[in-house]
């Protein structure tokens, strides 16, 4: 049996902050329990809700030399859906109300994290096959264990694996503080290694050390190899692309179901997605305040607002598209103020087509999935996105920009072959944007049977863990046979 640990920031449902947490907590639960031993080990945050850190069970502790200190690391344990989690406990780096803080607090916190891994496998007697690394603040851990570890018989035949979520994120700070903070030495912050641009870089370390790198789609794996889309980086993946792969991320079918989301009033399938997903676009409208048209297109948007989602686009078409366009809009997220406030400002000009609510809401978010007839998502770049294939799930026609994740998912309908499943354009553009949606909003009010077919083609789309995993395992068991 294959023993495999995911090292990571966040996962849910212990903490999270975005989309890295969801596929921490969700994709080990998928791996084929006779063939893989898949756990997990966390950061103990003090900022962890009080009853998950009331069911951790202690399991020993030890000292972790980082540089010329040594600091204290307590290990927990607990299960969660039969999947063995482990927690790295200190007080001094873990304390705070949010799991990340400034980079300079966070290049040592994550340094420590990622050595306290590394001396636990041993202290908990989970000697790994494969440690698969998340993101830049785990980067040094294929760095310590191909650089300070390979001296330990015991640990010569781990391998790593290094996924990137967003390559925009790489931990990057002044090369002499990361010397005295890791304990690595001189020869390691070169370009051949951590130092990039003049200063280290985590992310580059966990690139360059790894024996695979993964990304959570095959289109992004292209994009950040070329100068737009690879934030820096993108030599460094080229010079390294035999070991660069993308590998889709999955939904959890058990938590997004039409057919059983204690979110949602009205649960459906394809046989009766059209009669009971109106009644939830019914309550939809209620929750927002909006009349309860149903023959009124009503999109939805759940999302961080940020320039990378593409709300400036949004903001230079809302005024026009809404002064004339038979629509309805809703709006879930939190942000930058610009775009709150331009949310606000819209739905109180528009109060009976547009509604935004600022903040988020698990059990509003779930309603916005299964109660819209599309779901917008017009990003500037998206590693991979999971939105869209929420929306799918539930029958909600996806309208995308052609980036990362959403081109790889998201088949734009062909209206003579009648395929495809949803809405995309090209340009980062917003009158090309507004034009796919006037696309869609025609087919939705001028082809009502066309509409409904493509909604019972986006829900037969499987987006499941189930093809990833099989990619994943085949990965891992190639780099170690090799």
């Amino acid at each position: 049996m294959k023993k495999i640990l995911f090292a990571a920031s966040e996962a849910v449902p212990f903490i999270k902050t975005g989309g890295l947490a969801d596929v921490v907590g969700s994709l080990p639960r998928y791996f084929d329990r006779g063939q893989y031993d898949v756990r997990v080990i966390l950061p103990k945050y003090a900022c962890m809700e009080e009853r998950f850190k009331n069911t951790l069970q202690f399991v020993t502790h030890f000292y972790v030399d980082l540089g010329w200190r040594k600091q204290y690391a307590g290990i927990l344990t607990a299960k969660e859906e039969g999947i063995q989690y482990y927690f790295v406990d200190n007080e001094f780096y873990f304390a705070g109300e949010h799991p990340y803080g400034e980079i300079y607090q966070d290049v040592e916190k994550f340094a420590f994290f990622s050595k306290a891994v590394l001396d636990a496998v041993e202290k908990i007697d989970f000697m790994p096959d494969v440690i698969h690394c998340h993101d830049w603040q785990t980067g040094l851990i294929p760095v310590y264990l191909k650089h300070v570890y390979n001296t330990n018989p015991a640990y010569t035949k781990i391998r790593t694996v290094f996924s990137i979520h967003n390559i925009r994120f790489q931990g990057r700070w002044v090369i002499p503080e990361v010397m005295d903070i890791t304990g690595l030495p001189e020869r390691l912050f070169t370009s051949d290694c951590l130092e990039s641009y003049h200063k280290s870089n985590y992310l580059k370390g966990g690139i360059v050390c790894a024996d695979a790198v993964t990304t959570v789609s095959k289109n992004y794996a292209k994009e950040i190899m070329t100068p737009e889309g690879g934030e820096g980086l993108d030599g460094v993946l080229r010079r390294y692309s035999d070991k660069v792969s993308g590998i889709l991320n999955g939904l959890d079918y058990e938590e997004f179901d039409p057919q059983k989301d204690h979110y949602i009033p009205y649960h459906f399938d394809t046989a009766n997605v059209v009669s009971e997903k109106a009644k939830d676009k019914a309550r939809l409208q209620e929750v927002y305040g909006l009349p309860q048209k149903t023959d009124t297109f009503l999109l939805g948007m759940v999302s961080r607002m940020s320039f990378q989602k593409g709300f400036d686009l949004v903001a230079y078409i809302l005024d026009e598209f809404l002064s004339v366009a038979q629509v309805q809009i809703v709006v879930l997220g939190t942000g930058e103020t610009k775009y709150e406030d331009m949310f606000r400002y819209f739905a109180n000009k528009y109060s009976d087509k547009m509604s935004v609510k600022i903040g988020y809401s698990e059990d509003i978010a779930h309603l916005v999935y299964a109660g819209a007839d599309a779901f917008l998502m017009p990003s500037l770049f998206e590693p991979c996105g999971l939105s869209q294939l929420m929306s799918l799930r539930y029958g909600t026609i996806p309208i995308v920009r052609e980036t990362g994740g959403l081109k790889d998912t998201v088949e734009p309908y062909n209206k003579y072959t009648q395929e495809g499943v949803g809405f995309s354009f090209a340009n980062y553009n917003a009158h090309e944007m507004k034009g796919i949606i006037d696309s869609a909003m025609e087919l939705y009010y001028m082809h009502k049977p066309e509409w409904q077919a493509l909604m019972v083609r986006a829900m037969q789309a499987d987006f499941s863990w189930n093809k990833s995993v099989q990619e994943y395992a085949k990965l891992y068991e190639g780099i170690c046979e090799s």
